[in-house]
């Protein structure tokens, strides 16, 4: 008899509290993610030559244009072949003219042409694995050999373009249909805080991850100033277009101990009633509230939420 009359003493409780009134308002819808920059383009120069580096051309830090010389291999098989080429090509036009003449076979003449673009092949090939050149303009990033030394497969020196970068960016699929390339967003670094730089979606990724259930989409971010660099931390930011959604203060949030749940309360014929909530993007002190149980004209409590349970009665106080 006692426990029932302590019981519906507890009932009889009211808690005072202040409240607001929800409503809806209009937003930019944007999402923010965190990533690492990369150099849009890295050569890891490693020519298809083994044998002795003649000369590198370059120290790490060194801008390089395309076309510049990185590094020169030993260039014996590259002078050698050189020279049988020319031979070819003379005896090539020697037999040309005997064929004409009609001292030669076509069959002599197919035969030497034949070894003579080989040699012309293999003479390309070479010259490109021994006279190495910058195939785009950028940074040397990394330096693996010394002049003299022995190639023996890692790369020699590692190019990396800065006036443009690039970062794969993983975004949740829910916003999957709404990212297009091409889309505009904005990006910031810690480092220059009062500076936002432009960037664009270039590719967005057919497939969805199904550990993490989210996509990737590789960003351009024009660098010509030099300002960002490849590593660094930076947060992306994509606007989604405006939409109406449900703001509250923050401060009004509570947040289940032993989880990460959050709920609000809300009055209900003058009782607390307690509504599980997700937290969409936040603006300062408030904080948009995502639930199919909030709505615009709700009473929310904002001030003694702290103190309640589902169903206890409450107070409004001005």
């Amino acid at each position: 008899m006692l426990f029932r009359s302590a019981n519906a003493k507890e009932q009889e409780r009211v808690e005072q509290v202040r409240t607001t009134v929800l409503h809806e308002r209009e937003i930019q819808r944007e999402i923010s993610i965190s990533t690492n920059l990369q150099g849009y383009l890295t050569q890891n120069v490693a020519p298809s030559l083994t044998g002795k580096i003649e000369h590198i051309y370059c120290e790490v830090g060194d801008k390089k244009q395309k076309g510049d010389d990185l590094v020169r291999m030993d260039q014996t098989q590259y002078k050698t072949t050189k020279i049988a080429l020319g031979n070819l090509g003379i005896e090539l036009n020697r037999v040309e003219q005997l064929l004409k003449s009609g001292s030669a076979t076509q069959q002599q003449y197919d035969q030497l042409k034949a070894q003579y673009d080989q040699t012309k092949e293999q003479l390309d090939f070479l010259e490109q694995n021994t006279y190495v050149k910058a195939p785009f303009a950028g940074v040397i990033s990394a330096k693996t050999y010394e002049d003299g030394e022995l190639y023996g497969g890692q790369p020699i020196v590692v190019l990396t373009q800065i006036n443009k970068l690039k970062a794969l960016v993983a975004i949740p699929e829910t916003y999957f249909p709404m990212i297009k390339q091409g889309m505009k967003l904005s990006l910031t670094s810690e480092i220059y805080p009062e500076k936002v730089f432009p960037a664009t979606v270039e590719v967005v990724y057919p497939t969805i991850d199904a550990s993490s259930h989210t996509f990737q989409c590789k960003i351009q971010i024009p660098n010509d100033h030099l300002l960002l660099r490849p590593g660094m931390y930076v947060t992306t930011t994509i606007g989604l277009g405006k939409e109406k959604a449900i703001v509250a203060p923050y401060q009004a949030v509570e947040k289940l101990v032993g989880a990460n749940d959050r709920y609000v309360f809300v009055v209900e014929d003058g009782r607390a009633k307690r509504v599980s909530v997700t937290l969409g993007q936040r603006f300062d002190q408030d904080v948009e509230l995502i639930s199919p149980d909030i709505y615009e004209g709700m009473e929310m409590v904002t001030t003694g939420q702290h103190k309640l349970v589902d169903g206890v009665k409450v107070n409004i106080v001005e």
